[in-house]
């Protein structure tokens, strides 16, 4: 549960134990939730609030907690430049977040969702341009239509 410290913690600590010293080379960051109905006339405070700290905010805190691992695998690494193959965070987006193709998708408005998605993808900016100068490639994808409980079978 990416929004509870404690959980994210102990998976730290389950992650380091298997790697037995050795560092982590790809972190996803795969957490979402969704509110189908959230429009600009009905989306709340709370909902906002709670898809960010999912989808935007929990990344983050994963992120922050898996750092030495992947700074390490990164430092470890006879690779050069940015791969997965070195050290990597991928943080699982959607072109719902995309502030370009919104005019193409607003069909389907779910605002809690996409302005979460639009902050993850800021985030995940910020982070390459910081986690790189370690060596650590980060990017946000878009996986198209997923048929998940939040991709439905649409």
């Amino acid at each position: 549960d990416v929004e509870k410290p404690s959980a994210v913690r102990a998976a730290v600590q389950l992650v380091g134990e298997k790697l037995k010293g050795t560092g982590l080379n790809l972190l996803i960051n795969n957490a979402g939730i969704y509110s189908p109905t959230a429009s600009l006339h009905t989306v709340g405070a709370e909902d906002m609030v709670q898809t960010y700290m999912t989808n935007a905010v929990g990344p983050m805190l994963v992120a922050q907690a898996f750092l030495p691992l992947l700074k390490k695998a990164a430092q470890e690494s006879p690779e050069k430049g940015l791969s997965c193959s070195r050290a990597a965070i991928i943080n699982i987006s959607s072109i719902l977040g995309s502030i370009e193709k919104t005019p193409d998708s607003f069909f389907k408005p779910v605002i809690s969702y996409r302005c979460s998605k639009a902050a993850l993808n800021m985030l995940t900016k910020c982070q390459a341009l910081t986690y790189g100068e370690a060596g650590i490639l980060c990017v946000a994808l878009h996986p198209g239509w997923v048929k998940t409980d939040m991709g439905s079978q649409e």
